[in-house]
């Protein structure tokens, strides 16, 4: 017996789970089966994309599996959707073990007979499109949702081979779609889908002096916080220096860093210890993961994403969402996202002393915060929400599968 909203992590082949939800009256008998493949499910932007997505479709149009090489079991927040995942574990993208996983996945994708398979970024675009291909998907996505800074060049011609494979590649911004046309990606094989968030009613002020109680914090001192899993691409050192200015001139300040890491802890460590160097231990919290972000959004003053680099953003856009300015590097897709001096403040990333001076100009104005709210909430309302998302993505597996089904030709690549 498993808790309501737990992981379902199943190793078994696809063809023995459930074909999905029988249609409705008025709709399709046979729903278009879609394997949706991720490295990790984890707490994480794009995780949580896969899952808005697999909870979002009609039941009665998409019978949806879910694939990816483990979960983090220690990160049981990632909620259900009621799909079973299959894993396909690998510790490498290359050896005979892996090779035997791609070779698995392409059976089960044939014997279930997948339509599409759509998988996000580099090292799941790597392992199953080509098994897709293999197993003859009607239908093969691959995706990129970040500008890949991370990845080694030897990573990224990979990648782009891998995405060769595949009919489209679905990017979350128009700053990636334009890097990889740069890269000579064609520009007719890219879809722009940007993120879509689920957008909680506001909280009462009573909700968010309860959130501040329980973290220790005053109700009326300005809460600063950053929303983000700790990596080095998102720049939280230069958070950390920040908080150290902002305190400067303004005592009564305190900062959250929400988030953690099960891949570079050396990282972490090294913000504490510089937390501990600039004398914010008592105003600095570490909180590590947390479940409840709406929760610990509506209780900051200020939202910062200090990235050096990004694709687009759900911090920012639950950030907004909460109805609270934010602060954030112009890179990436989030220019995308934030209407300079309307929704937030835009500033140069590795750029601590401008993070500090758009930090204070906010807090400094209690007015401008309270419009940069409003204007950021209306701003996701009308462009980012998760039924918005979940339209679009339902359209273009329509489209793209009704090709298939037609005999359309596969463009030369």
């Amino acid at each position: 017996m498993r808790a309501p909203g737990a992981i379902v992590a199943d190793t078994r082949s696809p063809a023995s789970l459930s074909a999905g939800s029988p249609a409705r009256a008025g709709r399709r008998a046979d729903p278009i089966r879609l394997f949706q493949f991720t490295a990790f499910l984890a707490i994480g932007g794009t995780e949580r994309q896969v899952l808005n997505v697999t909870g979002g479709l009609d039941p009665s149009g998409f019978a949806v599996q879910l694939g990816c090489f483990g979960h983090h079991r220690d990160q049981v927040a990632v909620e259900s959707v009621g799909v079973p995942v299959t894993l396909y574990p690998v510790d490498s993208l290359y050896g005979l073990r892996t090779l035997r996983q791609v070779l698995r996945l392409s059976a089960d994708l044939k014997r279930q007979r997948i339509d599409i398979l759509h998988a996000y970024n580099f090292y799941a675009n790597v392992f199953a499109v080509p098994a897709a291909r293999l197993a003859r998907v009607p239908v093969v996505l691959a995706a990129i949702r970040d500008t890949g800074g991370q990845l080694t060049p030897r990573q990224r011609r990979t990648n782009k081979l891998a995405c060769r494979l595949a009919d489209r590649v679905v990017v979350n911004a128009e700053a990636i779609k334009a890097g990889l046309i740069a890269e000579g990606y064609r520009p007719d094989r890219i879809v722009v889908l940007h993120n879509g968030i689920v957008c909680h009613p506001l909280k009462t002020a009573e909700e968010r002096r309860a959130v501040r109680h329980a973290l220790g914090v005053p109700a009326d001192a300005p809460l600063v916080g950053v929303v983000a899993r700790i990596s080095r691409a998102k720049g939280l050192e230069y958070f950390v220096q920040a908080a150290r200015a902002v305190l400067d001139r303004t005592p009564d300040a305190r900062f959250l860093l929400v988030g953690d890491t099960n891949i570079d802890r050396p990282y972490r460590e090294d913000l504490q210890r510089l937390s501990c160097r600039l004398g914010l231990n008592d105003r600095l919290m570490f909180t590590g993961f947390r479940t409840d972000i709406p929760d610990l959004l509506s209780a900051l003053t200020v939202s910062v994403l200090p990235s050096l680099e990004e694709g687009l953003s759900n911090a920012l856009l639950e950030s907004m969402a909460a109805a609270v300015p934010v602060v954030a590097t112009n890179v990436g897709g989030n220019p995308e996202v934030v209407v300079d001096g309307v929704t937030g403040l835009l500033v140069p990333p590795k750029h601590p002393a401008a993070l500090a001076q758009a930090i204070g100009r906010v807090l400094d104005a209690p007015v401008l915060a309270q419009s940069m709210g409003r204007a950021g909430r209306r701003r996701v309302l009308d462009h980012f929400t998760n039924e918005r998302m979940i339209r679009k993505m339902q359209r273009l597996y329509e489209e793209l599968l009704e090709q298939a089904r037609a005999g359309r030709p596969r463009p030369n690549r």
